[in-house]
């Protein structure tokens, strides 16, 4: 089924409506009018009936006889306003009409029909005036209106159609406009009507949401491009490897030697798939992490013991230190999914350990204080420089030289990922050539509370001098 333009509903309606309103004007300035014109005859009929009875009452008093007092009556009611007939009949048998040859009943006029008693005889008076002229006058006005109606209409419908045609220009603009944005080009925008109305208040929404679109798409592009280069190495030599294995034959330990080398190089394209997996399944928010009610103490002392003898190799000591209200003893509940966690702090540790310079210390903090949980980690090493700060959570993003340890670059990705996933949020600091610090702050929750709503994560980079 075909659907109608806009336009063509809204000038639709708009006449309907239009002629709905005029229909009962119409009718009201009619009714109106004729109760105005009938209205006006009713008070003159009375006043012509008021005038003659009272005339009547003054005549009857000076006795009269009937000729002569039909005489009198007669001038008078030669003296009324004309056209029209009076009528007056007594119970006694007095009988007068004006004019004489006037019916007593007719449809063309408006009768006034009034009862009077004198000297005990009861009279019936009729006064009655033509209503020709008012009929005529409703006529001509109901023949202006049923004229004039239509034709007011037809205007207003072309007026309404020309301004809802100008009034949805926009719109035709706008659609055009989006008939151009496509994937491959989708730093197109929509062009704002200069009107500061409604519909310019949606295209900037559009605009924006065209925006948050085209970074995503670059994103999801990069994203892509940077899976398929990290990959692309390890095939290549595995590719390698294999095809000089079956090359010409070679002696079982030449085989084993090549084969651990596929294994090492599989291992790597392993972890990375599944950490691409992962970024990816939060992307879009079909992780489905449960959460549950969780000893972030006990957690994060966990991951601790489980580091120490990384760092001991590398001579490297890890100390934990706990402010008021967090001690060693006791428990700070959030609401969170541990093995998450457990990876989370496993990449900040492990980044810890990997810049660090041997003999120094590794510091671990936990702080409980205003309804945040934030928990701290420090390395004095090789630091992060401000240019490559604020780029740091950035996937396969890998900063200089002295901080590059052949990884992929996921690993404060994965971390990031999992904190907004929490409804937390990681801020990074750092001095160059002295020390790192690493801050993860959590809304904190009862051990008996329901767990939270996680809220969108937040992270905020800031250098620190």
């Amino acid at each position: 089924m075909r659907r109608r333009s806009l336009r063509f509903q809204l000038t639709l309606w708009y006449a309907v409506i239009l002629t709905a309103g005029l229909s009962l004007c119409g009718g009201l300035i009619w009714w109106s009018m004729r109760q105005r014109l009938v209205g006006e005859l009713d008070r003159d009929l009375q006043g012509r009936a008021a005038r003659f009875e009272a005339y009547f009452r003054a005549e009857s008093v000076e006795q009269l006889s009937e000729g002569e007092l039909r005489d009198e009556l007669d001038e008078f009611s030669q003296a009324l306003p004309a056209p029209g007939y009076l009528s007056v009949q007594g119970s006694s048998g007095f009988s007068f009409h004006y004019p004489p040859d006037a019916p007593s009943v007719n449809p063309q006029f408006r009768i006034l029909e009034r009862h009077f008693l004198f000297d005990g005889e009861q009279f019936d008076l009729e006064v009655a005036a033509p209503i020709s002229e008012i009929v005529h006058t409703l006529e001509l006005l109901r023949l202006q209106l049923l004229s004039l109606i239509p034709l007011v209409i037809a205007v207003a419908c072309l007026g309404g159609l020309w301004l809802s045609r100008r009034a949805l220009k926009p719109v035709d603009d706008i659609t055009a406009a989006a008939r151009m944005i496509s994937i491959e080009n989708l730093s197109g925008r929509l062009p704002v009507p200069d009107s500061g109305d409604e519909l310019a208040r949606l295209t900037e929404v559009l605009n924006t949401m065209l925006a948050r679109l085209e970074r995503a798409v670059q994103t999801l592009s990069q994203f892509v491009a940077d899976a398929s280069h990290e990959l692309r190495t390890p095939l290549a030599v595995i590719r390698t490897t294999a095809e000089l294995a079956v090359r010409r034959a070679r002696s079982p330990e030449a085989y084993r030697t090549s084969l651990e080398e596929v294994v090492v190089h599989t291992e790597r394209m392993t972890k990375l798939v599944e950490d691409l997996l992962f970024l990816a399944r939060t992307d879009t928010g079909a992780a489905g992490i449960p959460m549950e009610p969780l000893d972030l103490r006990g957690l994060v002392s966990d991951v601790c013991d489980e580091m120490r003898s990384i760092a001991d190799l590398r001579q490297i000591r890890i100390r934990t230190t706990f402010t008021e209200g967090a001690g060693r003893d006791a428990q700070v509940f959030i609401s969170g999914h541990r093995a998450s966690l457990h990876r989370l702090f496993l990449v900040l540790l492990d980044n810890a350990l990997k810049y660090s310079r041997s003999g120094q210390e590794v510091i671990v903090g936990l702080e409980n204080r205003s309804g945040e949980v934030a928990v701290t980690i420090q390395d004095f090493g090789v630091g992060i420089h401000e240019t490559d700060l604020p780029h740091i959570f950035e996937r396969f993003y890998q900063a200089d030289q002295a901080r590059s340890s052949g990884g992929h670059g996921l690993g404060l990705s994965l971390a990031d990922s999992i904190a907004r996933a929490h409804g937390a949020m990681i801020e990074a600091s750092s001095k160059p050539h002295d020390h790192s610090l690493f801050r993860v702050v959590f809304p904190s929750r009862d051990s008996a509370a329901a767990p939270p709503v996680a809220a969108p994560g937040v992270r905020t980079v800031s250098p620190r001098a």
